[in-house]
């Protein structure tokens, strides 16, 4: 009867450990990164009795995990690409909201040359030059309350990228920690199920914040690098990266191998690619093309600006003010040269920031993505160093063989415009130059457009009498007879007069400097016509258009962001139902087993019950 006692007593045994099993996997069923476990059982060696042997029961050998290296590794693979499309999605829409809030740019720059054409309609009163005034310094504060949103995103960037640094680092020394307790425990000569699940739930925490590369030694422990190969995880051993200001930009953050090395370009996957992804990609072509905006406005209005005069008089001085070119030191130069950059060609300027390197005899020039920059000039004083519509110059200090500058021609200009006139006199509305008819004119002839062509004319403000002395002939100044006919233009020094209509004979016209308050809008209609000029792009592109440009961009990122989310949703959907069909926890099938192994262990029960009824049967025959 020991035979059978003992045969009764292993299934009951080996139906524990399978109820157990079983009661482990329903209870984890809402454990994240959860492996389902199954237990494995094996016959006893059978006992051999005469001409045949006898069954001695079964054992529970093992519990497994229900496990595949290939769908776990396709799940942390999808895990990256999900997390990088989900962060860059959000961030995206970050930009996208700033763009078109309240402060929308293009309703300011309307509402602004509205107010330029209102000027032209009345150039001499007060109240119309006040309200320019006013539009322009609502149009100033939505292009620096644009500008300071972009800042706060990018610092939003920053704080990203120190989170996730901190995330990285606790997960690798968890995995390391890990490592180690698995080794400890396969040492004692079984698989730890529960501690291989935590470490693959905490490698696929970490491919959610940066795209991982993940092999497994002999003993059992994972190597883990990141990135484009940044070891992280080695057995026991975590490497810890850290982050660190930007060389150049110290408003920048970057991330730094234990090295010191930057790494930030290798991150490409991941949420932590994605942010780097879209500060490069997104945020800054953003802030690049709202200064570049800002820059063209200001140059081609004070320009025009310039051209007219004042109810005092005076020419026309600057109505708006904007920084130059931001120049950043690298923090590992040995030199102590100073560079300076300006604008010397709006039409000419780009979107671009540039990197500029000196080599022990010559600078040289590319921009930050590597791109090199055909350029001109040395940078010694009196011969810049021309580069798509700037001037770099190298006033003072002397450079050391690798030196480097980073020139940021438009990032932050939009932050730094401001309007420069605050009394309403100063407004330049008046043309440099008035054209008037003479009372006693007989003719059908009327004074059309008067435009300025050349300011710097020597004979600009030199009085010009018109005299007809014939419909078709006419002198200036008495000079040379010269012909006309209806609707030609009339030449004189620096500008072009139109005249409509016949005149007679006699008829005379006369363009002459205006004089202070004279009523004329000539310039307030070129003002209003800039909003119509090509500034940009070799004088193809407008400021409104540029602005347009801005919000096509930043749109298309969006719309191209969203699309990629909801493809690689779709992957990461897809690994994980095929992981989970293989790995998941099944509550049907989990009850299917509890109700086998219950059945199993109450029948071995019933052996064992059985064993004894024999056993004190046999006692009893005996003693009777």
């Amino acid at each position: 009867m020991a035979d059978l006692l003992s045969t009764g007593v292993s299934g009951l045994l080996a139906s524990q450990v399978g109820l157990s099993t079983v009661g482990h996997n329903i209870s984890n069923v809402n454990t994240a990164g959860y492996t389902r476990q199954t237990t494995s059982f094996n016959a006893r060696a059978p006992q051999y009795n005469g001409g045949y042997y006898v069954g001695q029961g079964a054992d529970a050998v093992s519990v497994q995990r229900a496990y595949s290296q290939f769908l776990t590794q396709s799940v942390w693979s999808a895990n990256s690409g999900q997390s990088r499309a989900t962060q860059y999605a959000s961030l995206t829409a970050s930009v996208n909201n700033a763009v078109s809030g309240s402060a929308n740019l293009q309703t300011a720059l309307d509402g602004f040359f509205g107010a330029v054409s209102d000027l032209a309609n009345a150039p001499v009163d007060t109240a119309s030059r006040q309200a320019l005034i006013g539009k322009a310094s609502t149009l100033v504060s939505t292009f620096r309350s644009l500008s300071s949103q972009f800042q706060q995103i990018d610092q939003q960037t920053n704080q990203e990228i120190s989170n996730s640094v901190d995330s990285i680092n606790s997960l690798a020394q968890s995995i390391a920690d890990l490592n180690g307790q698995i080794q400890k425990a396969y040492a004692g000569g079984a698989a730890p199920n529960d501690l291989l699940d935590a470490r693959d739930q905490a490698i696929s925490q970490l491919s959610q914040v940066v795209g991982v590369n993940v092999t497994q030694g002999s003993d059992h422990m994972v190597t883990v690098s990141v990135g484009n190969g940044q070891p992280l995880v080695n057995g026991t051993d975590a490497t810890k990266l850290s982050t660190a200001a930007n060389p150049y930009d110290s408003s920048r953050m970057e991330v730094v191998g234990p090295g010191g090395s930057i790494i930030s370009g290798q991150l490409g996957s991941g949420s932590l690619g994605a942010t780097f992804d879209f500060r490069t990609n997104v945020l800054d072509p953003a802030r690049n093309q709202l200064g570049r905006s800002a820059i063209a406005l200001t140059d081609a209005f004070n320009k025009q600006h310039a051209q007219g005069i004042d109810l005092n008089g005076d020419a026309g001085g600057d109505f708006f003010t904007i920084g130059d070119p931001a120049v950043f030191n690298n923090t590992a130069n040995t030199g102590n040269a100073q560079v300076t950059a300006t604008v010397t060609d709006v039409g000419k300027l780009g979107s671009a920031d540039y990197i500029v390197r000196y080599n022990g005899t010559s600078w040289s020039v590319t921009t930050t993505a590597g791109v090199t920059v055909p350029s001109t000039g040395t940078g010694a004083a009196g011969d810049p160093i021309l580069i798509d519509g700037l001037a770099i110059s190298v006033p003072g200090g002397t450079p050391q063989a690798g030196d480097s500058f980073q020139i940021q021609p438009t990032r932050n200009a939009a932050s730094t415009m401001n309007v420069a006139i605050s009394d309403t006199n100063k407004i330049a509305a008046s043309g440099p130059l008035a054209a008037t008819k003479a009372a006693g004119n007989t003719g059908k002839a009327t004074l059309g457009a008067l435009t300025v062509t050349n300011v710097a004319d020597p004979a600009f403000n030199t009085p010009a009498n018109i005299v007809f002395t014939s419909p078709t002939t006419y002198t200036v100044n008495g000079g040379a007879p010269q012909t006309y006919a209806d609707g030609d233009t009339i030449t004189g020094n620096g500008w072009t007069l139109k005249l409509s209509g016949v005149p007679a004979a006699n008829d005379t016209f006369t363009v002459k400097p205006a004089g202070s308050a004279s009523g004329d809008n000539g310039n307030a209609l070129a003002l209003a016509n800039v909003a119509n000029k090509g500034v940009l792009d070799n004088g193809v592109t407008t400021v409104g258009k540029s602005y347009s440009q801005l919000i096509a961009q930043v749109g298309t990122a969006g719309a191209q962001a969203n699309t990629a989310l909801n493809a690689q949703q779709s992957i990461l959907d897809q690994a994980m139902a095929s992981q989970q069909s293989l790995s998941g926890v099944n509550m049907d099938e989990e009850a299917a087993n509890l109700l086998r192994f219950q059945q199993a262990y109450a029948a071995s029960a019933q052996v064992i019950n059985a064993a004894n009824t024999i056993f004190d049967s046999l006692m009893t025959a005996v003693r009777g």
